[in-house]
Formats: C-alpha cells, structure tokens, sequence
C-alpha cells in the first residue's frame, strides 16, 4: 500500500490563492506539539518491541502489530508468500482455532484488517477498552502458534489466486503497473509484484510457509503499538504475560538490494482487451530516509492530486486526452519508483501523450511550480498527515510504520513542518529524476479477446 493516496482527491480543490490575492497572508503552519505523543518504550527480552501511547480521551483502544518482512524479503519461486501470509495470520492457532479470531473480536465490537507492502506487514484492530486482555491473547496467540496446515493453505492459495485475477490479471492498471516495475527493476526485489507471480503462488509449499513463519513472525522482527484509553503500566503487564514465553527468531537473512544503474530508457507494451490506450511511466526515486522525499512527495500531489493538479488538468480537462490520471510516488526502504499512470479516451494513442507529459516534467525541472501549486500541494498533504495523527488507528499506523522506515517514530511528528518548508529550489533539484534515459514507459494496446485472454506472461 502506498503511504499516501496516489489517486485524485475527487473534489474541486479550494484556491488557497484567492485569499491571498484579496490581501490576506497565508497563516503560517503551526508545529506538532511533541507533548501530545509522549510515547512509552519497552522491549521484551526476546526482541518485541512495544510502543504504548495513551489517551483517555475516548474508551477505545487502536493495536497495530508490524513485521518487518515485505515482499522486498522474498526470493525468486516463492513470491508472494508475504501476501498470503498475511491470509493465512486469520485462520487460527493452538488457543483459538479458525475463523474464531474474528469472531471473538466482532463479538467484543472490534474490527481488524491487515495489509502487506514491499517492506512491511501489518495487522491491526480497533475496539472497545475492556477488549484489550482479548484482542492481546489473540495477537499473541498466533504469533506463537500459528496453524500452518496443508488444507489451510490450500484454501488461502486459491484465495490469494482469485485476488490475483482480480486485481492484476484482468484490471488494466494493475497489469501496467506490474509491468513497469518489472521492466523498471532487473535486480532489486522491487521488480516483483507484492502479491507475486501466479506460478509461485501456485508452488508455494507448507515447509516454505513454516521457514518463512520462523524467521519473519518472530518477536525480536516485530513491533506492537497501542494506542488510546488504557493504563501504560497495566498495558505493559498484559503484554509481559501475553508475549513474554514466544521465542526469538533465527537471524535475518539480509534482502537484496542491488540494482544495476539504468542506462537508458526502457519501453514495453502490454496487449488486453481495452476500449483505450493506457500508458505508465516510472523514473527511479530515493528511499524515505532521502531528503528528498519530501519534496518528491509535494511534486506528486502538485502533478497529479485533484483536478486542478497540473497533470490532471492538463490532460483530463484541458486537452480532453485521458479519463484518469495517477501519481504514485510511496515511500520504501529502498529507492523506489516516482510512477505516473493514464488512462486515455479512446481513439487517443500513448505516443501523443508521452511527449506533453515529458514536457511538463521537464517544464517543472526547469522553473519549478507555481506559488499556487507550491502552496496547495504542501498544504494538502500536511492537512492528510495531521488527519491521520487525530485518531487512535491513525496514530498508531503513522507512527509505527514511519518508525519502520525512518529508524525513529519521532521524525514522523517533524514531516508536516517539512512540508511546509518545501521551496521550488528544492522542486527543481528533485526533478531531474525526470530525465528521458532514466525513464521506463509501458503502454497497455488494446487487443482482442482472445488475445488478452492469453497474455500473463511470468517474470521472475
């Protein structure tokens, strides 16, 4: 999942100009005061770690559990495995069998759902205060007893495999972005897709899914945030007896993260059953802990969130070229894709819009954004940063997996003022990512039936 939306807002955006035009100066960004996420530390003596942040604002309690293991950490023939992993964390263990994780926490009026992502997987709920001994004897549960049998596997396999049609193999921009980073990556892990190849899912083995729950679902590669209305001490207690007797994993192995330098641009096509062309570009861009990130991310909300960002504009409303523009650029461990993704009216081919959206890049490159595309790309996202902060599930989410990516929870509370600090300096400089030789572009043709029906061809 990408950290930040990377569709339009679909809204028409407010002016923040047409004040200042009428003479008022724009308030100046107020800071996080760091008092209000006085976060308490622990860690077990095997490797969990436990980030306790409460508020009793409110009797409801937010937990996010994060692994540090995403698809980055699999390997050729077992791609995926992190994905269904994350089915197989719901069909029970030795205290609590299946489906029974759900049903003990619905029954209690919680909620609870999970994602995977290149670099992480996380599991989270969100309940009630007097749930919390529950929802920490479920947790704990499966982490250390979780029931890897040959039918449940099966049963997740066939699950994951119908996801996979869904979202990938019969949906125009799951095929274009799955093949852009795999064209765009020749050795980095990135190159495959979080939910994996269809042959690998098919060959994944229970001994692959019990090595992997060995190593990557151990507590030293773990996290545990709680937040919202409980007592730290007694929190701290709960998690001791609940977590305290499960086992630290094997160490590590370290994922690979070479990739040759790009050394010019890369082209692919992609043939589907389509009423339009569809294009996707990708330039390389830094990891999170870059100082650029930022920036890149102020870049992609100026070209691509909203209807009055550039791209959008120009291409959807402007020159009536395409149905649907996406700017996906999500913070990774590892340096990753800035990615631009269009849907074009029929009749419209990729070639004649290559070249206007590389020219608005290169535009960007050269004189930066305007004031008013400086100004409202910042302030949205230091507003969709400070939404997710002013919830329980929000701030443990935020937090937690800013913590993953950055080394220190703490850096998240300092990204809005970041933000807001952005020049068009800066702006320029992180541009020249967008030079032609760095670029990969794919473009889906339509094909007929029969031909789309036999296209899925395997990397890896």
């Amino acid at each position: 999942m990408a950290r930040h939306p990377t569709h339009p807002l679909g809204h028409r955006p407010r002016r923040p100009s047409d004040a200042k035009a009428r003479g008022f100066a724009l308030a100046p960004p107020r800071p996080i005061d760091p008092r209000l996420f006085e976060v308490r530390e622990h860690q077990l003596a095997n490797g969990l770690s436990l980030r306790l942040l409460p508020d009793a604002t409110v009797p409801v309690i937010s937990t996010y559990t994060f692994f540090n293991v995403g698809s980055r950490n699999e390997r050729p023939g077992i791609t995926g495995i992190a994905h269904l992993f994350e089915h197989m964390m719901f069909n029970g263990a030795a205290k609590y069998g299946p489906k029974e994780f759900d049903r003990l926490l619905e029954a209690n009026g919680g909620h609870s759902n999970a994602y995977t992502s290149h670099d992480v997987t996380a599991y989270y709920q969100d309940f009630a205060t007097e749930a919390l001994p529950l929802v920490l004897d479920l947790e704990s549960d499966r982490m250390r007893s979780l029931a890897i049998t040959p039918e449940m596997l099966a049963s997740e396999r066939e699950v994951v495999k119908e996801e996979r049609r869904f979202s990938v193999d019969n949906e125009i921009l799951g095929l274009l972005d799955e093949e852009l980073y795999a064209l765009s990556f020749h050795a980095h892990p990135y190159r495959w897709p979080v939910i994996g190849w269809m042959g690998d899912i098919e060959s994944i083995t229970r001994d692959d899914c019990l090595a992997f729950f060995r190593t990557y679902y151990a507590p030293n590669n773990a996290s545990l945030w709680i937040t919202g209305d409980f007592d730290p001490d007694k929190a701290l207690q709960m998690v001791e007896r609940c977590y305290s007797d499960i086992p630290r994993g094997p160490a590590l192995p370290a994922p690979g993260r070479t990739e040759p330098e790009q050394r010019g641009e890369r082209r692919g096509e992609v043939r589907f059953p389509a009423q339009a062309q569809a294009l996707a570009i990708g330039f390389k861009a830094p990891e999170a802990k870059s100082p650029e990130a930022v920036v890149l991310d102020v870049l992609q909300f100026a070209l691509g969130a909203g209807e009055g960002a550039r791209l959008v504009k120009k291409l959807v409303y402007d020159k009536l070229l395409a149905a649907n523009v996406i700017i996906d650029y999500s913070w990774r461990v590892d340096p990753g894709l800035f990615a631009i993704l269009v849907e074009l009216n029929p009749g419209v081919g990729a070639d004649k819009v290559l070249p206007i959206i590389q020219a608005e890049l290169e535009r960007v490159a050269e004189r930066g954004l305007t004031e008013l595309e400086l100004a409202r790309a910042c302030g949205l996202l230091r507003s969709q940063h400070l939404r997710e902060i002013a919830s329980n599930n929000g701030r443990a989410h935020n937090l937690g997996s800013h913590e993953l990516l950055l080394g220190n929870w703490r850096e998240a509370l300092e990204i809005p003022s970041k933000y807001a600090q952005v020049t068009n300096e800066q702006i320029k400089h992180a541009a020249r990512i967008f030079a032609v030789q760095q670029r990969t572009a794919v473009t889906l043709i339509p094909a007929p039936a029969a031909a789309g029906q036999a296209h899925g061809s395997e990397h890896g």
